[in-house]
């Protein structure tokens, strides 16, 4: 029986430590600031990327991993028969899945690619599952299981406290974003179906409390919460609020707390956050 060796993309909020135990292999994606290329994981972080961000003198450029460094990847992994699979973030934010499923035609190895429908912690919750599977051997089938069982029981909640990065962007007419910033207007989204909704838009920090209170309660009515990540772009208020409602609250739920990468925090600005769980019923 072939293992089966396990790939993501560099959206995905995995400790370097989940990495290297798990043997996970990152496709990183690159960032463009002011002219200048970076990489992910490599010559920038999550951590370095953020002061550059907000220093830039135009919103920075994501770009997706190109088709040939996919096919490397698969190709390296797969020379020992083993098959390859493949987790990304959702095709609405970005068009790396479809590389790598271009890249799986290509490659000579055996590779399954997967739109995981989230990104970021909620991306990581498959991830990780996958990865524990397979060094414990089980089948492709297997894993494709249990991670669509997470995928259906996984929720991510996103806050954006500002619209600018989303004009900039082009994801928003920008005499839209005036308006909504002048009122001071905050946004509380959320993913479902693999796509990015507003499920909650009012002014000020008080939308927001309200927000995630609906949030809170809804989890305190989920059965077996298995794991908690709190993500975003710079710390806040309202973010510091949460989390200790959330460490208050579910105390005995592991909460990974970090700066998200560099796609998310391009996207939706200063002050943004996500808030991401998962379940694990009967």
């Amino acid at each position: 029986m072939a293992n089966v060796k396990i790939v993501t993309d560099s959206s995905a909020q995995l400790t370097d430590e989940e990495i290297n135990q798990y043997q996970i292999t990152v496709v990183p994606l690159t960032v463009m600031i002011d002219e200048t290329v970076y990489v992910e994981r490599e010559t920038i972080t999550n951590k370095t990327f953020i002061p550059k961000m907000l220093a830039a003198k135009a919103l920075p450029k994501t770009s997706q991993p190109p088709v040939g460094k996919f096919i490397e990847v698969f190709n390296q992994l797969g020379e020992d028969g083993s098959q390859v699979l493949c987790l990304n973030m959702l095709a609405a934010i970005s068009g790396t899945v479809h590389a790598a499923e271009q890249a799986a035609t290509l490659s000579t190895s055996d590779v399954t690619v997967i739109d995981s429908q989230s990104t970021d912690r909620g991306l990581a919750f498959q991830v990780l599952a996958a990865a524990k599977l397979a060094q414990q051997g089980a089948d492709l089938s297997t894993i494709i299981d249990q991670i669509t069982k997470i995928r259906a029981n996984t929720r991510l909640y996103l806050c954006v406290m500002t619209l600018d990065n989303i004009v900039k962007g082009g994801r928003l007419h920008p005499v839209a974003g005036a308006i909504t910033n002048f009122l001071n207007i905050k946004l509380g989204l959320q993913v479902t179906d693999g796509k990015l909704k507003i499920v909650s838009k009012g002014r000020g920090d008080k939308s927001l409390r309200k927000f995630f209170g609906r949030i809170i309660s809804e989890m305190k009515q989920t059965p077996a919460l298995r794991e908690i990540g709190i993500s975003y772009v710079t710390e806040t208020k309202i973010l510091k609020e949460t989390v200790t409602k959330l460490r208050e609250n579910f105390s005995e739920v592991p909460l990974l707390y970090q700066i998200t990468s560099p796609i998310i925090a391009t996207h939706t600005g200063e002050g943004a956050f996500a808030l991401i769980y998962y379940s694990d019923p009967e």
